[in-house]
């Protein structure tokens, strides 16, 4: 909870990095189904007991989902990723697959290509190597001999581009193979279900 409220409390950092792995999962082996229920509600949640987390909510709704928003989800891997709690919500699918690496590679690239300045894109690249694309590198990511290499050789004049070709692959690894799943899973049911409940209290 700490936590959360030292998140909820800087204006600069969006909802999604409250969601921390201390406060979501309980278990090495992955989310123990019967406390996503009251994981979920906790974040969704603006009675007193969550007072800094309420306020931060109704000041910035689109961080609130509606049942609408949910069942967008289900259309396609952008719409779910273009939701910051979407976004939260799969991010919290893959660290229970242990492939969370790749999300974190996506948004990474995304952040990548919003830098102008030689300097920042090259600080950054060689982050984004390091973390990510290098052999052996901590969150290495699967990519084909010519991708990596390519990335290798950008690194000496690093563009907004230079990580496109290896997060297009990316997406689509996800969109083919995690993204299915968690449509599928029993956390989206549950996020459904409450998204919701939480729509018919908000009408009565």
């Amino acid at each position: 909870m700490r936590e959360n409220l030292a998140c909820v409390s800087s204006q600069s950092m969006a909802f999604t990095d409250c969601l921390t792995p201390t406060d979501l999962f309980t278990e090495k082996n992955g989310i123990k189904r019967k406390n996503w229920r009251n994981r979920i509600r906790f974040l969704l949640k603006t009675n007193s007991s969550q007072r800094a987390i309420g306020l931060h909510l109704k000041k910035n709704r689109s961080y609130r989902p509606s049942a609408d928003d949910v069942n967008q989800w289900a259309q396609s891997l952008d719409k779910l990723l273009s939701h910051k709690y979407g976004k939260a919500a799969f991010c919290i699918f893959l660290k229970s697959e242990f492939c969370e690496e790749n999300i974190e590679f996506w948004t990474a690239c995304e952040e990548f290509r919003t830098l102008t300045s030689h300097k920042e894109l090259a600080s950054k690249a060689n982050i984004i190597y390091e973390e990510f694309i290098k052999s052996e590198a901590p969150k290495e990511i699967n990519l084909d001999f010519h991708t990596k290499n390519a990335i290798v050789q950008s690194l000496h004049e690093p563009t907004a581009t230079s990580f496109l070709a290896a997060q297009r692959k990316v997406y689509s690894l996800m969109e083919n193979n995690s993204y299915p799943r968690f449509i599928h899973s029993d956390l989206y049911k549950e996020l459904c279900a409450v998204a919701r409940e939480e729509s018919k209290h908000i009408k009565s």
